[in-house]
């Protein structure tokens, strides 16, 4: 859910900029932030990640028939490889010793399997783009394959998941700041509200005035550092493990069949990014090296969130939280750390997060002859409501683990695994050899059941906590 800094190397004419505005209808994935910032910022394709920018960028022609520049791309592979990781690697991290606890260690070669697959959905995802040398974005590849269809499918997919996320974040906000502000009382004689609310509603009032922002860069600079805090909290808890604060002796099961359906969703949110993958590819000077790109990547990804997965289940065992950070002990110096950490990244992404309604907003809804104070007017007040409502919701049900896992199972499942595997079908139509399209055929199937299966596992599991805590 992480975007990266574009620096002074990468160029964009004002030509270009001007026709860029026009093209956010969607192109941003819970995990990379960056949608409006990939066509406003002054790098179109390397925004994503809270990842220093290290692709030289230059923009030539402007193409006025299909409004985008010709851009000579200068990413390196290891740059690349960077970049990618950066997209994946954010929330999902915190729930997996919580979904290994919960599945059972046989269930860590679903984690695999699933990366595998995600990796080899990215590849189709680059050879769709080979295809069609215009398309850009993910909703360009969703429009080739299913035309206007195809594009509003995908926009439909970016937002829900986008607001998903965001609720996700808030609901982890609220539950490891109350830790981070430890033995901190507050109340309200006419709000009924506990202490972690109250701090909440405080933090995201705090952030609530970065949605007025207009400027991307001063957006992007917000969500800088949101990898670094996904390594610091990967290393605390390595911390906890090497130095033996904590006794790695907990059993691990090995199977809890009737878990696997809800944290599949679990995991294979931690693979989100597809969303902004084709960016990367535009990006890269030798696109033919993607591939490579998502094999080390999604390896490297894959063996982090295994690892981290093991530590934390090893450590606390049945005891462990769906975020790992609250499993921690409290006394610990790496524990405050980890927990701050977990705090600002949801802090730092509200603005980013939502600069693809503010810009859709501002662009395509609201008349062109409105002066611009009245347009900043309106889009913050949007933007204000609208993550209010979000701060309502993530109050309302702060059972992060369902909602994770539901948003996992709903809307990742389908970016991740189902859409490209379509897309890739529709536009080779004709040209797939018989195995790979039966192959094609078997990781959507296998796609759609966890997807139906993780949904309705999850639902049940959110309306039966839900109902529990109202009952009593």
């Amino acid at each position: 859910m992480n975007s990266r800094i574009c620096k002074s190397k990468c160029l964009c004419s004002s030509n270009c900029l001007s026709h860029q505005k026009n093209q956010v209808t969607s192109n941003e994935s819970v995990h990379g932030s960056d949608l409006a910032v990939q066509y406003l910022s002054t790098c179109n394709v390397c925004v994503e990640q809270n990842q220093v920018c290290k692709c030289d960028l230059q923009t030539t022609n402007v193409d006025d028939d299909h409004h985008h520049g010709n851009q000579a791309a200068n990413c390196s592979f290891t740059h690349a490889v960077i970049n990618m990781i950066g997209m994946l690697i954010g929330l999902g991290q915190l729930s997996t010793p919580y979904a290994l606890q919960s599945g059972g260690w046989i269930s860590a070669f679903l984690l695999v399997g699933l990366g595998m697959v995600c990796a080899y959905s990215s590849h189709l995802l680059g050879k769709c783009l080979d295809k069609n040398p215009k398309a850009r974005s993910y909703s360009d590849i969703g429009q080739h394959a299913f035309g206007r269809k195809g594009r509003v499918l995908t926009t439909t997919f970016i937002y829900i998941e986008i607001f998903m996320a965001l609720v996700s974040y808030t609901i982890s906000l609220h539950d490891n700041i109350i830790r981070a502000f430890f033995g901190t009382h507050l109340t309200l004689a006419w709000a009924k509200l506990s202490t972690s609310q109250l701090l909440t509603v405080i933090a995201v009032l705090i952030a609530l005035p970065s949605l007025w922002l207009r400027d991307l860069s001063y957006i992007s600079l917000l969500s800088f550092g949101g990898i670094l805090m996904s390594i610091i909290i990967f290393s605390t808890v390595a911390c906890i493990a090497i130095f033996g604060v904590v006794k790695a002796n907990h059993r691990i099961p090995a199977l809890n069949l009737h878990n696997i359906p809800s944290i599949s969703g679990l995991y294979i949110f931690g693979y989100t990014g597809h969303i902004v993958f084709p960016d990367l590819y535009k990006a890269m000077k030798d696109p033919s090296k993607f591939t490579r790109v998502t094999i080390v990547s999604f390896t490297i990804v894959t063996l982090l969130y295994t690892l981290l997965a093991f530590m934390g289940a090893k450590l606390f065992g049945p005891e462990v939280n769906p975020q790992i950070t609250l499993s921690m002990p409290p006394h610990l110096i790496v524990t405050k750390i980890a927990l701050w950490a977990t705090v600002l990244t949801p802090m730092t992404k509200y603005a980013l997060e939502f600069a693809p309604f503010a810009i859709q907003l501002e662009n395509n809804l609201l008349p062109q002859s409105m002066s611009s104070r009245t347009k900043m007017i309106i889009r913050g007040s949007v933007g204000s409501i609208l993550l209010l409502i979000i701060l309502i919701l993530a109050l309302s049900v702060p059972y992060f683990e369902h909602v994770l896992g539901l948003t996992g199972s709903l809307v990742s499942t389908g970016v991740c695994l189902i859409l490209p595997c379509v897309f890739y079908i529709k536009i080779y139509w004709g040209q797939i050899p018989k195995p790979i399209l039966v192959l094609n055929l078997i990781f959507i199937a296998f796609g759609s059941f966890l997807g139906v299966f993780g949904t309705i596992s999850s639902s049940k599991s959110l309306i039966k906590k839900f109902m529990k805590a109202h009952s009593a």
